[in-house]
């Protein structure tokens, strides 16, 4: 390592998910990930616990990623953490940590994004969108479309005004008797299903806005009504009600998505946050894209999800920019844009 090159240590531990990754000159060099199971048999993520698995998990995590990176700890020459969103108990975990990790080697801080980290993570692998791009963020606790000009120059143009889609998957699959989380659950059986076996309501909302409480409440009533006929229905056809699920949450992420390329003119097209992953939407994306002559891009499955990595990548770009913070900083549970 040269004395001029950039080395940053970064952390995410926004939600469930405990994360490390070491970046040099805008090369990330690894991403190390703790998951948290502890939720599972609780149907959702519960604050105390993950917070508490975090204090576990962060040490182990930081450690491996320094010693995996080639580099040592005192040749870094920032610290890095997610500030927001998220849940609070979490997020003071990491901060509290990067706090005392550059404090002791006497190093800038550099808080980050946790949604706009997600849309740079399409800058950790080749390709690499062009600017201006827009960006389809879902995940469970966002559905956003966010209309990139540069790194650190980002507009949320359209958002839930509710649930996020993810949350809608997972909300969905629990009334039809699926484990947490069940969005995964609902992608793998919808690829035995058909798409059009059962019609649910698509919601619309004023210019560029989602709604997904809606498609809850219909499937629940479309439920109760089915059952009471048969109390068998939902096991004779599970796949089926998953890919009609899953093929109408799609549209209406779609929809939006094209009145936002419409309006603002741009054919550069990216995907990011957890629900990306989703084996439905990618397919029917990269097909939308291949029709309407879009350059779309896709990340890594690793890199979608909650991961330091993308962290490492913001981080980066606010070192080019010297945007540091003090000491004093503190974690913002619904930090905007």
């Amino acid at each position: 390592m040269g004395t001029n090159d950039i080395s940053i240590l970064a952390i995410e531990s926004s939600c469930d998910e405990t994360s490390a990754s070491i970046i040099v000159n805008g090369k990330v060099l690894n991403n190390i990930v703790a998951t948290q199971s502890v939720h599972e048999k609780y149907g959702g993520v519960v604050p105390e616990l993950a917070s508490r698995a975090h204090q576990e998990n962060l040490i182990p995590v930081i450690h491996e990623a320094i010693s995996t990176s080639g580099i040592s700890k005192e040749q870094l020459t920032a610290v890095a953490f997610t500030r927001g969103p998220g849940l609070m108990g979490s997020l003071l975990v990491g901060v509290s940590f990067a706090k005392a990790f550059a404090r002791a080697l006497d190093i800038p801080l550099i808080d980050v994004n946790h949604m706009q980290a997600h849309v740079l993570a399409h800058f950790i692998e080749d390709p690499k969108p062009s600017f201006p791009f827009i960006c389809l963020t879902v995940s469970g606790g966002h559905t956003q479309l966010v209309l990139v000009r540069d790194y650190l120059d980002m507009e949320v143009i359209g958002e839930t005004q509710d649930d996020a889609v993810g949350e809608a998957f997972d909300k969905t699959a629990k009334l039809l008797g699926l484990p947490y989380p069940g969005g995964p659950l609902v992608d793998q059986y919808a690829k035995e299903g058909n798409p059009k076996a059962f019609a649910f309501p698509v919601t619309r909302m004023p210019g560029l806005n989602y709604s997904f409480s809606g498609i809850k409440t219909a499937v629940l009533y479309f439920l109760r009504d089915q059952l009471q006929e048969n109390p068998n229905f939902i096991g004779e056809n599970l796949p089926d009600l998953c890919a009609s699920i899953q093929y109408t949450l799609i549209e209406m992420l779609l929809i939006k998505l094209k009145d936002a390329v419409k309006q603002y003119g741009v054919r550069e097209i990216a995907i990011a946050g957890g629900v990306s992953a989703n084996s439905g939407l990618r397919a029917t994306l990269t097909e939308l894209a291949r029709r309407k002559g879009w350059n779309l891009y896709i990340p890594k499955f690793e890199y979608c999800t909650d991961n330091a990595a993308m962290i490492a990548m913001a981080a980066h770009y606010k070192y080019l920019k010297g945007e540091f913070v003090g000491m004093d900083v503190t974690p913002l549970a619904k930090m905007k844009f």
